[in-house]
């Protein structure tokens, strides 16, 4: 029996869209504030107003609001006061970092130094090579005229315009992914921790990146979405974990040949971005590694724990700077890629690669040294594809935005003096640990998600990785499970899964 996610199904995917109110509680309820869920018999998809382009337009409504928040400091926050813009919770690195990284001096990333006096330490720019392209590119878009602090605003206005498309591209890759679930793009739209955390930096560019190649991986374009990811990667490293669980689903589905597609066009495309910068002649007329190209490895090397991760907390609580943070944070990764490898080959049934993309870079967040407020953005649109449940997501995003405003309160109580304005650092603790747990309890969500099938949303209809691309319906030919588990979890798929496509009426979600 044809799935619906299969070649002849994307017509009747599109014509016949699930409706969020209809299976979840949560939707069904917020829905009542525009009117009530969707009827059984409306009629959909039939005029201009497609969920896409909904979507699309919420998404650039609510960033609209998150560019609003930062008015404060555009009119003056950014640029007088020492705690002004933590007090109102609308710091930005982008009008920062166009004068301390050299861009309002017309200073080109990675090739000239950055004066000390300039960057008050920094030699070159910390990013890497797609993302400094990216803010060069918005330089190259700011006027030169009227005064520093106008520069600076106006920068991040371009930077802003810049990201807002980005936001809008994530979004409507979200929608399409799943064919049959455009409305669950609706959680990245309207996603609080989102909007307030889009402008803080240039993350969301990789995002973006990440997104359209996992929409053509879902399209069953290998080596496509592996340029995407290669892309990606040379924006901000973690689009390269993604590589892992494609590894491990390929290796159970015995799809050698994607993966490695996959594999090659991220180390090309990688490769063809990085090249021009990376290398240079040293005085002797060798090839050598450029200096300013190996900033963002050596600065992420040796910068010390810092905001929002479990090593702070230990670090402040313990009294000492723990040196080893890398080496304590590399096991205990290695030790969650254990862990996610083998949910990945004893499930019951393969997990969907959006499940292991999320838990993945969910991991290497939590051991970082660092979780800075905008890095929910990398999950966000990983979250909606594993885990599209409104309560669920609700919970991890208040969880996010506690966090959002505790790391502000807390830098104004540091940078107050004895005035002690803010949130204490016991506070700030606590905003950590909540933030944490949030994460960790979608993580366990996801995971209960792969051991337990017929409780996944996504799979709720019979389908199997609407995502997955050529994973989707594709059999198993290495696992780790015995032959009983493997004759059992068979069986339990065909009653509650394959017999039921076409159906549409697979076991309610919880």
């Amino acid at each position: 029996m044809t799935s619906v996610h299969g070649p002849h199904g994307s017509d009747t995917a599109a014509r016949n869209p699930v409706r969020p109110t209809a299976e979840d509680e949560v939707s069904a309820a917020g829905s009542e504030l525009i009117g009530g869920p969707l009827g059984r018999r409306a009629l959909t998809g039939i005029n201009w107003w497609t969920p896409v382009r909904i979507i699309a337009l919420v998404a650039i409504g609510m960033f609209a609001l998150g560019m609003a928040q930062k008015a404060p400091c555009y009119d003056g926050g950014w640029f007088f006061g020492a705690t002004s813009q933590y007090t109102h919770a609308c710091y930005s690195d982008i009008p920062h970092l166009y004068g301390g990284r050299g861009f309002s001096i017309d200073l080109v990333p990675y090739f000239d130094r950055i004066p000390q006096d300039v960057s008050g330490g920094m030699d070159y720019l910390e990013y890497p090579v797609l993302t400094g392209l990216f803010m060069e590119v918005a330089s190259w878009l700011t006027p030169h005229g009227g005064s520093d602090q106008h520069r600076a605003q106006v920068y991040w206005l371009v930077n802003s315009g810049m990201l807002m498309i980005c936001a809008v591209v994530i979004a409507v890759c979200v929608a399409r992914t799943h064919r049959r679930r455009p409305w669950d793009a609706l959680l990245v739209a309207l996603a609080p921790a989102f909007a307030l955390t889009a402008t803080i930096n240039w993350d969301l560019f990789a995002v973006a990146l990440t997104a359209v190649a996992l929409l053509l991986w879902s399209r069953s374009r290998p080596l496509a979405a592996g340029v995407l990811l290669g892309l990606a990667t040379a924006a901000k490293l973690y689009p390269v974990l993604l590589l892992g669980p494609l590894l491990l689903l390929c290796l159970r589905a015995g799809k050698w040949r994607a993966f490695w597609s996959a594999t090659a066009g991220a180390v090309a495309a990688w490769l063809v971005v990085n090249l021009p910068v990376m290398l240079t002649q040293n005085d002797q007329g060798d090839l050598a590694v450029r200096e300013g190209w190996k900033k963002f490895y050596t600065f992420s090397q040796e910068r010390p724990v810092d905001f929002g991760s479990i090593w702070l907390i230990i670090s402040q609580r313990s009294g000492h700077p723990l040196d080893n943070a890398n080496t304590y944070a590399t096991v205990l990764m290695l030790f969650a890629c254990a862990g996610i490898a083998a949910l990945a080959l004893c499930a019951p049934r393969r997990p969907r690669l959006a499940q292991l993309a999320f838990l993945v870079v969910a991991a290497f967040i939590l051991t970082n040294k660092v979780y800075s407020p905008q890095y929910v953005l990398w999950l966000v649109p990983l979250a909606v594809l594993a885990r599209p449940r409104w309560r669920d997501f609700l919970i991890w995003q208040a969880c996010e935005v506690a966090y959002f405003l505790g790391i502000w309160m807390y830098l104004a109580y540091t940078g107050s003096g004895s005035k002690h304005q803010g949130l204490p650092t016991d506070g700030y603790q606590l905003a950590i640990v909540v933030h944490l747990l949030g994460t960790l309890f979608l993580c366990a969500m996801v995971v209960r998600d792969a051991l337990l099938p017929d409780r996944d949303p996504v799979r709720a209809d019979g389908c199997d990785d609407p995502s997955g691309g050529v994973l989707d319906n594709a059999p198993d030919v290495f696992t780790l499970r015995s032959q009983w588990s493997a004759e059992e979890s068979k069986a339990g798929y065909v009653q509650w899964g394959a017999a039921e496509q076409g159906t549409h009426g697979g076991t309610r979600p919880e």
